[in-house]
C-alpha cells in the first residue's frame, strides 16, 4: 500500500476506531471522483468520519443539517438585491465546498433533497438561469437515518443512483467502543495533519485511470451485473452506469491497495457498496448477488 494512503488510514482510525474497511471504502469513493451516502444510526460516527476526512486531506469543508424546514437556497445560496449598486449579486451558499457534507439528508423534503442532484452530476449548480462551478474536487457526503424512523423521506431511486457508494459504519466491537466511553479517540481535527494537497489528490484521482482491468475481469463484472438482471430478488437492477461504477471503484481499490491491476477480489471487496443502493435491497439482503452468483475464474 502507499505509505501516504496508509497514513491517511492510519490518522482517521485514530478517530473512527475499528473501521478501516469503512475508511478504505470511503477514500475508494473520492479516489474515484464519487459521492458517498453513509448510512447508519444516530451517533454511530457518520460525520466525525466525513469532518476528519476533510481535514486529513486538507479540503475545505461544509455541513448542511438537513431539516424538513431546509430550502434549495439554504444549500445553493441566492441572488441578493444591492441597493447603491442597482443590482443583484449571487452569494454562495454552503454547497460552494471541496467536501460537502448533507447530514440527515433524508429528513428533507423531495425538492429540498434534488438542489443536490445538478452539483453532483455537473458539478455546477444554476441560480435564475446563471450557471455556477462548483469547487474542485468535490465530494458529497450525505448520511442517512433508516427510513423506517420518523420524519424521513426515502430518497428517489434517481438520486440514490448518483451516490457512487454506500456505506455503514455499524457498531463498533467491544475493544473499540471502550476505548471511545474512556475518551482516547481525536476529536479535534485540527490536531490531524495534513497528508495531501487538492494538488495531490487530483493527481491521485488521474492516476486511477492508469490501472489495468483484464478482459477477464471485465466479464466477471458483466456476469455480476447480468446476474441481477436475471434474479428476481432486485428491485431494480444494475445499469450499465452501476457496471462502469464498479469498474472504477475496482481499480481506486486496487490502487489503495498497491497494486496497478485489478483483481476479482477488488471486485468483491467494493460490491456491496457500489450495488445495494442501486439494486433496492433489503438490508438481510447485502451482497446478495456476490454470494450467489455463479461465476468462476
Amino acid at each position: 500500500m502507499n505509505s501516504t494512503i496508509q497514513l491517511i488510514i492510519d490518522d482517521l482510525s485514530t478517530v473512527i476506531f475499528g473501521k478501516q474497511q469503512q475508511i478504505k471504502l470511503a477514500l475508494t469513493c473520492l479516489f474515484s471522483e464519487g459521492h458517498l451516502l453513509i448510512e447508519d444510526l444516530p451517533g454511530m460516527g457518520k460525520t466525525t468520519l466525513s469532518h476528519a476526512l476533510a481535514a486529513v486531506l486538507g479540503l475545505s469543508y461544509q455541513r448542511i443539517q438537513f431539516t424538513s424546514d431546509l430550502l434549495p437556497s439554504d444549500i445553493l445560496g441566492t441572488n441578493i438585491f444591492d441597493a447603491k449598486k442597482h443590482s443583484f449579486s449571487f452569494h454562495q451558499g454552503p454547497v460552494f465546498s471541496q467536501v460537502v457534507l448533507g447530514d440527515e439528508i433524508n429528513r428533507a423534503g423531495p425538492k429540498t433533497q434534488s438542489a443536490l442532484l445538478e452539483a453532483m452530476e455537473e458539478k455546477q449548480v444554476t441560480v435564475d438561469s446563471v450557471k455556477h462551478a462548483l469547487p474542485s474536487p468535490f465530494f458529497v457526503i450525505a448520511t442517512q437515518n433508516p427510513v423506517h424512523q420518523s420524519g424521513t423521506y426515502p430518497l428517489p431511486e434517481s438520486q440514490l443512483d448518483r451516490f457512487f457508494m454506500r456505506i455503514s459504519l455499524g457498531f463498533p466491537d467491544k475493544h473499540a467502543e471502550k476505548n471511545l466511553i474512556l475518551g482516547l479517540n481525536n476529536r479535534n481535527y485540527d490536531d490531524l495533519p495534513v497528508r495531501i494537497n487538492p494538488e495531490q489528490l487530483a493527481v491521485i484521482q488521474k492516476e486511477i485511470n492508469t490501472v489495468t482491468i483484464s478482459n477477464a475481469v471485465v466479464d466477471y463484472i458483466l456476469e455480476l451485473v447480468a446476474f441481477t438482471r436475471q434474479d428476481n430478488h432486485f428491485v431494480n437492477p444494475l445499469s450499465p452506469r452501476a457496471s462502469i461504477a464498479l469498474a472504477r471503484a475496482a481499480k481506486s481499490w486496487a490502487y489503495i491497495e498497491g497494486r496497478d491491476f485489478v483483481m476479482p477480489e477488488d471486485v468483491q471487496a467494493v460490491f456491496p457498496s457500489v450495488t445495494d443502493h442501486r439494486l433496492g435491497l433489503n438490508a438481510g439482503d447485502s451482497g446478495y448477488a456476490l454470494k450467489h452468483v455463479p461465476v468462476s475464474l
